[in-house]
């Protein structure tokens, strides 16, 4: 941010102590940790309840001066199975604390990955319904080449290493769900390339 220039905190930063980066059960804020270094921002929130990628990426755009390129990612809930199954809902299970770590720690490897000025992740818990959102992942940098890859990363990331346990309720019962071999495939692949 240049020097002299004050911005605003969006509505649910506002009055967040940064000091303590964990969930304020008093207050019943949701987690998200925001780390700077020198402009550079890093935010990951877990949701408990729908959220709106819209609204996400608004806020995200009004925070990102002096780039020259914004990549976002929605992962949505599908209707359907891989193997044809309906989809009454899904379940995404969580450990709180090591949950929000992950998403975290998935962050920061990104920032540390690529030439990135800002990141934000937001990915449900709970019970999802088919068509709602599942995760938001952006990434905003001053070329987009580093843009595009450091979402690619944080999504085969959180698909293999975020902690959660996925439970599809289908028409025909309940199916707990790993990550897929494509998936780690995706993952497998950053392992590949040098760190840029």
């Amino acid at each position: 941010m240049p020097s002299g220039h004050a911005r605003s905190e969006p509505a649910w930063i506002s009055g967040w102590s940064r000091k303590t980066p964990w969930l304020d059960r008093d207050r019943k804020l949701p987690f998200f940790l925001r780390c700077q270094a020198d402009e550079m921002t890093c935010t990951t929130r877990l949701a408990h309840e729908p959220f709106r990628p819209d609204v996400e990426l608004a806020d995200l755009i009004d925070g990102a001066i002096a780039v020259g390129a914004i990549v976002s990612f929605v992962g949505v809930s599908r209707p359907a199975s891989h193997d044809g199954h309906t989809m009454e809902s899904l379940l995404l299970d969580h450990c709180p604390g090591m949950t929000e770590r992950s998403l975290s720690e998935i962050a920061a490897d990104a920032s540390d990955r690529f030439d990135i000025e800002h990141i934000r992740v937001v990915h449900r818990c709970g019970f999802i319904e088919p068509g709602e959102p599942i995760v938001f992942v952006a990434a905003a940098a001053v070329h987009r080449r580093a843009a595009f890859e450091a979402a690619d990363y944080l999504m085969d990331r959180l698909k293999t290493d975020a902690v959660f346990w996925k439970r599809e309720g289908r028409d025909s019962g309940s199916v707990w769900m790993e990550p897929s071999e494509q998936d780690r495939q995706d993952r497998a692949r950053w392992s590949d390339r040098c760190q840029e």
